[in-house]
């Protein structure tokens, strides 16, 4: 059979066998491990993976920054949420895994910046190299016709090349005959380089910034009902997350009111029912000063103190008063209903430990607009986000609400499996429909219940990040570095004297470091003008 290789093939020798590879040991491993960690390459794909970590932050809601969003979530798919909360989704932003990409990326950049931030300060104080022997092997080759010029004319010529290149942004070079011939070489980019260790120390910046805002800040959301406040304080807010290094010396005292909460919806057929605007209208007061009259909208939060205030989010708060057989007042206060649909749609519950004959605990539905199921043809459902027939459907429980076990219970939720259903589905008394006004009985004669006042309520997330100026100087170096990094190029470029039998000629090229489609057009237009200025003519 014949042999497929060249007929020029030459079998290599057989190996010595006592020529054996060393081992890395210990040592050498952990340099090639550093090595690889702090390449280019290895920070570029922790940036892209510190990116896909971050993506479940932004579809499943967070324990610091939506607690209400969270519990809801979880009831909606508590299989799902068994899943999430094993990997920490609900916390992503602090759970190990993104952690660990976090500090990689981190030391990553590190080693990769320093070492080319030596490199380039060398590379600055480094002249230009010599002008090579042959230009017309380089980019944009290009010469003039042989002239007669005399030593002096041809130092002059150099000297016009010198001052237009500089003039041009290149550090120069200059050769004269005692170098071995007139020449001038050039070069620029530089700041492309620098842009490219502007971007990446700037990336360490964010992560600096970012690190440290987390471990100094502060997030705390809270419910505020029309007509009332919300103080700067720890025991204040519904939920609370303070950074690492938070202290409560932190808390700026203010106090935020409530004036009113407006929300206008798009009477359009195509978009009925849908936001248009959200405006928390508050009153804000600090120590020694005058309290002043200010408004929150969605995007533009508040700056107070040294936290900014964002509108979170919103809902209905129904005025309910209970009272017992003779009349009197057990409870009456607003209750917050959490939306369940676009046209809020919205559960809550009542609690009653005391003043009646018997605990009492209500699960609640509101309807801001209801539609009934004889004309929609399902069951009872707001068609429409705005109070235009508010309504109120209870079912009732009574038993022990499990208040009085010193243990914490969520103002959202109310366990029926140790409570007797007395009015509602599958319980000897129908459920009790409110209008805004009425008021009904209570089974069993517990007394009564009305629906009073319809006020809204508005959910503030209060958010202080000492270092949020830093990331966003850091976030603009970051664009100019990268912007200077693609746009600016790399490029040398010479002009060379050449004296031949025929006379002087200057010859014109360009080296790249790098793709840089525009060199030959530079180098063409360096030549030109030069050639003009010397009073040389161009050769075809």
């Amino acid at each position: 059979m014949a042999s497929s290789r060249p007929s020029d093939h030459i079998e290599s020798p057989t190996p010595d066998p006592s020529i054996v590879q060393p081992t890395l040991g210990v040592v050498g491993y952990a340099r090639f491990f550093w090595r690889q960690l702090t390449s280019m390459r290895t920070a570029l794909f922790l940036l892209l993976l510190l990116a896909f970590a971050a993506v479940p932050g932004s579809l499943v809601p967070q324990q610091t920054s939506d607690p209400n969003g969270v519990i809801q979530y979880r009831a909606a798919n508590p299989e799902l949420s068994k899943f999430l909360d094993a990997f920490g989704v609900f916390n992503t932003y602090t759970s190990i895994w993104f952690s660990a990409i976090y500090l990689l990326l981190f030391i990553s950049l590190v080693g990769c910046i320093i070492p080319r931030t030596r490199h380039h300060i060398d590379a600055l104080r480094t002249k230009p190299p010599k002008t090579p022997a042959r230009l017309e092997r380089l980019v944009g080759f290009a010469r003039t016709e042989d002239a007669d010029l005399d030593e002096a004319s041809i130092a002059a010529a150099t000297d016009a090349a010198r001052t237009l290149l500089r003039r041009a942004g290149y550090r120069t070079r200059h050769f004269t005959a005692a170098d071995g011939g007139f020449s001038v070489s050039a070069e620029r980019g530089y700041l492309r380089e620098t842009g490219n260790l502007v971007f990446h120390a700037a990336l360490v910046g964010i992560l600096i910034a970012v690190g440290v805002g987390g471990g100094f800040g502060y997030t705390g959301q809270k419910l505020v009902v029309q007509g009332q406040s919300l103080t700067n304080l720890l025991t204040t807010y519904d939920s609370f997350n303070p950074g690492r290094f938070f202290s409560q010396d932190q808390l700026q005292p203010y106090r935020l009111l409530l004036d009113k909460f407006s929300a206008t919806y798009s009477q359009a057929l195509n978009s009925y029912g849908q936001a248009i605007d959200y405006t928390a209208f508050v009153t804000t007061q600090q120590p020694g000063q005058q309290p002043k009259k200010q408004t929150i909208k969605v995007n533009e939060p508040l700056h107070i103190g040294d936290t900014d205030v964002f509108l979170l989010g919103n809902g209905y708060a129904p005025w309910v008063t209970v009272r017992d057989a003779s009349g009197k007042v057990a409870f009456s206060q607003p209750v917050a209903f959490l939306p369940q649909d676009a046209n809020l749609t919205s559960t809550g519950v009542i609690k009653v430990p005391d003043g009646l004959k018997q605990q009492v605990g209500m699960l609640a539905l509101f309807y801001p607009t209801p539609c009934s199921p004889s004309i929609c043809g399902a069951a009872l459902t707001s068609v429409y986000p705005g109070p235009l027939d508010p309504t109120l459907t209870l079912s009732v429980y009574t038993g022990n609400l499990g208040l009085d076990n010193g243990q914490s219970t969520s103002a959202f939720s109310l366990n029926p499996d140790h409570l007797t259903k007395i009015a509602g589905r599958d319980s000897p008394n129908a459920g009790i429909d409110l209008k805004l006004g009425q008021t009904r009985a209570l089974p069993n004669g517990l007394g009564s219940v009305s629906f009073d006042k319809l006020p809204r309520y508005a959910t503030f997330d209060v958010h202080h990040d000492p270092t949020a100026y830093w990331a966003l100087l850091f976030a603009i170096l970051v664009l100019a570095g990268l912007l200077t990094g693609l746009f600016i190029p790399r490029r040398r470029v010479w002009v060379k004297a050449v004296t031949t039998k025929q006379g002087t000629r200057f010859e014109y090229a360009g080296l790249a470091r790098g793709e840089d489609p525009g060199l030959a057009t530079a180098v063409a237009e360096i030549a030109r003008k030069h050639s003009q200025q010397a009073g040389l003519t161009m050769a075809s």
